[in-house]
């Protein structure tokens, strides 16, 4: 899919600098990707909040620390 997008040069720049890309279609692809992973990430984070009854609280962490 073609698509025409204004992005500053300053933008752009930090894009390339941060994803190491060599072309500019590949920088927006690997910020596309990463963008979609995070969202994905938050929403499986949003629909087990909760759910997990057996985690250890820190005070019983810090104990079992203690002893190793």
């Amino acid at each position: 899919m073609k698509t025409t997008f204004d992005i500053s040069n300053e933008d752009f720049e930090a894009l390339l600098r941060h994803t190491q890309a060599k072309t500019k279609r590949e920088a927006v692809l690997i910020a596309i990707r990463a963008f979609n992973r995070q969202r994905q990430l938050e929403e499986l984070n949003l629909s087990l909040r909760g759910s997990f009854r057996e985690f250890l609280t820190n005070e019983e962490l810090r104990t079992r620390r203690a002893l190793a």
